[in-house]
């Protein structure tokens, strides 16, 4: 008898049991149609939920371009800067800066770097942006151009979890994960969060700039390929018929349901919504990477090839995420680091990279606009920094990392168009009015969406964590 199992349970154990008995489930009904959206038990981890308040924006395209761009070269023109090319930097500008590779600015005074490429008056406006985009330049009415952003880590790494998550710390979860914690997802057979890669290898950071942190994975950002599986392994095995595989997917859901039920963990209810996600993605995963239906025309104003990765495939796949209800879609397109060495360079590596997203992401514009769906959706594009005015001496000149000031544009979902927010010193070194700190730009974003920075919160090893920490104010001359 003194081994019997219920010999065994400590009050602690009876407290856990009954914590999901009849009496807590009593309690949970009277109480539930009290609880925020987002605390209530919910069968899908990922069904829609309200927002705090009205939304202009229902999903997110976050077109990241991987390595800082340099914002002197497409869109911050500085006339004197090109003047005064090959000069000292005043000294007042370096003092209490840090910058990566400190070691090329202690050697000798950096030298100012002035742009070669050409600048265009575009749009109502008269929006300047550089020869090197004449496709985007084309939808410069659609566009809200911020010059002024600013950060605060200066690496690469670092500096894209900390635009992503909010921390430069590893293990916080990302923008789309806390935007689908948030809002949940329309999309029945695609995960709410989708990530699609381009460029010769993947971001400095990987996964940490997708995942779910402390939040439940459910809402980390799942990579799709954009050719073959659209996730390895989704397909079943050879000779595992679909009557078959149901049979299994039903066992494990009720394995998994029974274990629910005694601990409450809601790990579990991810898995289980996972599993079922899985299974309906084998069906809907390689419907969404078939381009078959779309039109010869549209192939060719993305510049997308059936069969070829690309960033242009990768844009066209966004569009047609958000079509069916995805809640956020982020791009990442690498090999923007141009410090003048190898490949990355301001003259032909810079062009190359250029070519390859100047026609997608004018088409992306054109192509949801066309479709009725940039008005609720919107479209981020942005590195993690931007590049110092001074230059940088290595197989050839190129330009360091810079946190004070960097450009980034944003369409539709709300945001006012054919606007230039912010302006920089005569060397493009630091803001001089409009400030925005990538906290408010993450602030912002969620602001379109219907949620309220300060009330998206979750509660984390004793403290509630949010998106933008204690900071962050929401950029109100962005705002339609």
């Amino acid at each position: 008898m003194l081994h019997h199992p219920i010999l065994q349970l400590t009050r602690r154990h009876f407290f856990q049991e009954c914590g999901v008995g009849l009496g807590a489930m009593a309690l949970g009904s009277l109480l539930g149609n009290d609880l925020p959206a987002q605390d209530r038990p919910l069968t899908n981890p990922l069904a829609p939920r309200q927002p705090h308040q009205p939304a202009k924006a229902t999903s997110v395209i976050y077109l990241f371009m991987a390595g800082g761009p340099s914002q002197l070269e497409l869109f911050d023109y500085k006339p004197r800067l090109r003047e005064l090319n090959n000069q000292p930097i005043p000294q007042s500008f370096l003092e209490g800066r840090r910058f990566a590779f400190m070691d090329s600015f202690t050697r000798e005074v950096p030298r100012l770097l002035g742009t070669r490429r050409r600048f265009l008056r575009v749009g109502r406006q008269g929006t300047w942006i550089s020869e090197l985009l004449p496709h985007l330049a084309g939808v410069a009415d659609d566009l809200a151009i911020v010059r002024t952003v600013a950060t605060d880590v200066f690496n690469h790494a670092p500096a894209k979890i900390f635009v992503n998550t909010g921390s430069p710390q590893f293990g916080r979860p990302a923008m789309g994960a806390w935007v689908t914690y948030g809002l949940g997802s329309v999309s029945q057979n695609l995960p709410g969060f989708v990530v699609l890669q381009s460029g010769p290898r993947g971001p400095r950071g990987g996964a940490l700039n997708w995942g779910s942190g402390f939040l439940p994975t459910t809402f980390q950002g799942v990579p799709f390929r954009g050719t073959g599986e659209p996730i390895l392994n989704l397909t079943s095995p050879a000779g595992v018929t679909p009557a078959r595989q149901r049979q299994v997917l039903d066992a494990v859901r009720d394995l998994n349901a029974a274990r629910l039920d005694v601990t409450g963990d809601p790990e579990i209810a991810t898995r289980i919504s996972s599993y079922e996600m899985a299974h309906r993605m084998q069906t809907s995963g390689p419907e969404l990477i078939d381009l078959s239906g779309e039109t010869s025309q549209t192939l060719r104003r993305y510049g997308a090839k059936p069969g070829q990765p690309s960033f242009a495939k990768n844009c066209l796949l966004a569009r047609r995420l958000v079509q069916r209800g995805v809640r956020f879609v982020q791009l990442y397109h690498t090999d923007w680091d141009h410090h003048g060495e190898g490949g990355n360079t301001l003259d032909a590596g810079l062009d190359g990279r250029c070519r390859e997203i100047d026609r997608p992401c004018a088409a992306l514009i054109h192509d949801l606009k066309q479709r009725g769906l940039l008005d609720t959706t919107l479209v981020v594009w942005g590195g993690e920094f931007g590049r110092t005015p001074m230059g940088e001496n290595r197989d050839t000149v190129g330009r360091n990392h810079h946190i004070d000031a960097f450009t980034m544009w944003f369409a539709g979902g709300g945001v006012k168009p054919g606007i230039d927010l912010g302006a920089t010193d005569e060397f493009g070194f630091a803001p001089v009015e409009d400030r925005v700190h990538i906290h408010d730009v993450q602030a912002t974003i969620l602001h379109l969406l219907g949620l309220d920075h300060r009330r998206l919160t979750f509660r984390f090893q004793g403290r509630d964590f949010r998106l933008t920490d204690v900071y962050g104010e929401v950029v109100e001359k962005l705002l339609a």
